[in-house]
């Protein structure tokens, strides 16, 4: 990369912020956390701005500590909502594969990714150590976890294909609506899931929506290599991040793939004072797993003008209203001088061909 007007920039929105006591602040909004105007309202100064990617976080997980703010909204559902108060931005929730049918998830996607006429993606997610919650199953290690992983996203994939692009012929003379002979059946058998199909959705925009994933072990690193076009990593340095995202392009061959460094940010006029205090609430010091900057606007400008050999990063606000605030205000005017009405699919701007259907080419 050569400057930070190139790199890809994603807003991970996460409550309040992905410090659990970032709750406590005054400027929080804590008190609207689960009304649409939150959400409409940083999302859409977002996209506005000229953030390319919305990460709506999600999982399985209770929070058990009475400090934390415990609910969430199921990100499936708010990205369905955020499509008619967003113009350009992708909208990328989580949907954890463990305990969840990837029949449901696919059709979910698909159906976003038609009402934002091609902006949707699927971070895909798993949860172990929530058996108790469900009762279906019994607990599974790390590598089963991803294993069932691979099965739902290609269980998704050919779900995504199920109808070829012309099978609605909608013809009034005959009363037929779609030609049969151009839907079918996945007819996907694996170890964890068998699916005939095919989807009630038609084939949408993108034709298969982004797939994204976060690499924090061996086994989503296989994931992300095999099937993920958007890869998050983490890593506590610039450099440390280059060489991760070289492995990862390397084990993907010749597939395109983009990589976003995740960085956790707190921005504000005293950042290193608003850090102390939300350490104090919590009774420890902030610990994170990847680079965290703590500072000011023009700081963070001049560290993404440093991202070189990642595609992009995703900021992760401490404190999400105050942070994204400042981002909007003083950081995207800079990195992202003029924002330009986009009409394309999240794969037309990403260079990325539309995928031929399988079903079509095999028809």
């Amino acid at each position: 990369m050569s400057d930070s007007s190139e790199l890809l920039l994603a807003v991970d929105f996460a409550g309040t912020g992905i410090h659990p006591s970032s709750w406590r602040r005054d400027d929080s909004r804590a008190e609207e956390l689960f009304t649409p105007h939150y959400w409409t309202d940083l999302v859409g100064a977002a996209d506005r701005a000229g953030v390319d990617f919305a990460f709506l976080p999600d999982a399985f997980g209770v929070v058990s500590d009475a400090t934390t703010v415990r609910g969430r909204l199921e990100a499936v559902g708010l990205a369905a909502r955020l499509t008619a108060a967003t113009t350009r931005i992708g909208l990328i929730p989580t949907a954890t594969v463990t305990h969840t049918e990837p029949f449901h998830v696919a059709k979910a996607i698909q159906t976003i990714d038609h009402t934002t006429l091609g902006r949707a993606g699927w971070e895909v997610a798993v949860t172990p150590g929530v058996v108790e919650l469900f009762g279906r199953k019994k607990e599974q290690d790390t590598a089963s976890l991803w294993a069932e992983a691979h099965e739902a996203a290609e269980v998704a994939a050919r779900l995504w294909d199920s109808w070829e692009d012309d099978a609605e012929i909608r013809d009034v003379a005959t009363g037929r609506f779609i030609d049969r002979d151009k839907v079918h059946y996945i007819d996907f058998v694996g170890e964890y899931f068998s699916v005939k199909g095919s989807s009630i959705v038609p084939r949408s925009p993108q034709g298969q929506p982004l797939v994204a994933v976060t690499v924090t072990s061996a086994d989503s690193f296989g994931f992300a290599a095999q099937r993920a076009d958007l890869v998050r990593i983490r890593a506590t340095d610039l450099a440390a991040a280059s060489e991760l995202a070289g492995r990862i392009r390397a084990a993907a061959g010749d597939r395109p793939i983009f990589v976003l460094l995740d960085v956790d940010v707190l921005l504000g006029d005293d950042a290193a004072a608003d850090l102390a205090q939300l350490e104090a609430w919590a009774g420890e010091p902030y610990r994170s797993d990847t680079l965290v900057h703590v500072g000011t606007s023009e700081d963070l400008i001049e560290l993404l003008g440093d991202a070189k050999g990642v595609d992009g990063v995703t900021l992760r606000p401490l404190a999400l209203p105050s942070t994204l605030r400042r981002l909007v205000e003083n950081v995207l005017p800079v990195v992202r001088a003029e924002v330009a009405p986009t009409t394309g699919t999240l794969r037309d701007r990403l260079g990325l061909s539309r995928p031929a259907n399988r079903f079509a080419a095999a028809h």
